[in-house]
């Protein structure tokens, strides 16, 4: 008989077994390092009674993704012990552990799985007050909750109700395709969303270009806007002089295209954007960046990230970039590449960058407000 199942039958393990567990599984290494001695740790702790369950969630904090699938299938394998043995789960040490915020995300959004699955209605009370929680996964359930409210409202003809409810829960929503529902039903009841402004795209540019992008290589190539930071210089382009001129964006996700620049659209060319962003304070945050085409992005100077890749497909956040703000300015460059095809579907040259925190809350520009 294993010791695992031995502890089962003689009650729950000691507190320094459970450690002693969790730390070989949160060991695991993705190379697949510490997998054996991770499945059997998994194995005794999934032989626990319920009131171990807040001691393995706490174990999630810091843990990698793999440790924490072996830590969430140890409290799964628990949850069903529990059931079949007509155990209740301790609700109260749940609800505590999830209305703590310091707690790992992921682990908050399990314990509310485990209370919501335990007393439904007890899960849809403590939803209510989590439009603003720090854990996106647990934020938007909360934004779903009140956009069901807002579509029974109106299935009750309680347009104005329905139209506040919309509004209230667009305030916290993160996630995109909340936000886009719910502005198209607030826009329904002619109420105007600034979608730019909600999520933090960057709307006003400058842009120099084009340059040449022959065979590809303007991806690699370093032209003048990368050696030196002159937005009153002109320097010479794939046709000639060319100099910074402004660029504004009014699409609605903020979607800034190069070629309203110049006329008709080009190919085979390579040009800059730059945006003077002004913080308030130094602070860390995040370029989320979408664009089809190949690419490179600067923060005062220092290269972020870039791909060199055409046409396959485009998102918003496609990439993210956690990256730090200085007091004041802040110079934002981002260098976008069209290559030679000419089919409907490429002629795209644009991108759309936002500035945000880490759970996609946006950031102002000082010089926007």
């Amino acid at each position: 008989m294993s010791m695992g199942l031995n502890q089962r039958l003689q009650g729950a393990a000691s507190q320094p077994e459970l450690s002693a567990w969790i730390t070989t599984i949160r060991a695991v290494s993705i190379e697949g390092l510490g997998n054996r001695d991770a499945s059997a740790a998994s194995h005794s702790l999934g032989k626990q009674t319920p009131d171990t369950l807040v001691t393995i969630l706490t174990g999630m904090k810091g843990a990698s993704p793999l440790a924490q699938n072996w830590l969430r299938s140890s409290i799964e394998s628990i949850v069903h012990l529990a059931f079949k043995t007509d155990s209740s789960l301790p609700l109260m040490d749940l609800t505590e552990f999830l209305l703590n915020d310091e707690n790992a995300p992921r682990a908050r959004s399990l314990c509310f799985e485990l209370i919501q699955n335990s007393d439904t209605k007890a899960g849809e009370i403590l939803l209510r007050g989590m439009l603003n929680d720090p854990s996106n996964d647990l934020r938007e359930k909360a934004v779903d909750q009140w956009i069901a409210s807002g579509n029974e409202a109106l299935s009750d003809n309680q347009a104005s109700t329905a139209k506040v409810i919309f509004r209230q829960a667009l305030q916290y929503a993160r996630d995109v395709i909340q936000i886009r529902a719910l502005a198209d039903e607030l826009e329904k009841m002619e109420y105007t969303v600034d979608i730019p402004d909600l999520l933090g795209f960057i709307t006003d540019w400058k842009v120099v270009g084009p340059f040449h992008n022959l065979d590809r290589g303007g991806f690699e190539t370093v032209f003048p806007p990368e050696k030196e930071l002159r937005l009153d210089g002109a320097f010479e382009g794939k046709s000639g002089e060319v100099s910074w001129e402004l660029l504004n964006s009014d699409d609605r996700f903020g979607m800034v295209d190069i070629n309203d620049a110049y006329a008709g659209y080009q190919k085979e060319v390579t040009a800059y954007a730059h945006h003077a962003f002004i913080s308030d304070q130094e602070r860390p945050v995040q370029l989320r960046l979408g664009c089809k085409n190949a690419w490179k992005i600067w923060l005062n100077g220092e290269l972020l990230f870039g791909r060199d890749e055409y046409h396959r497909g485009m998102k918003i956040d496609q990439y993210i970039m956690d990256a730090g703000l200085r007091a004041g300015r802040n110079d934002i460059v981002v260098k976008i590449c069209q290559n030679e095809q000419v089919e409907d579907w490429t002629i795209e040259w644009e991108f759309q960058l936002r500035v945000c925190d880490e759970t996609g809350k946006a950031i102002h520009s000082l010089a926007r407000q």
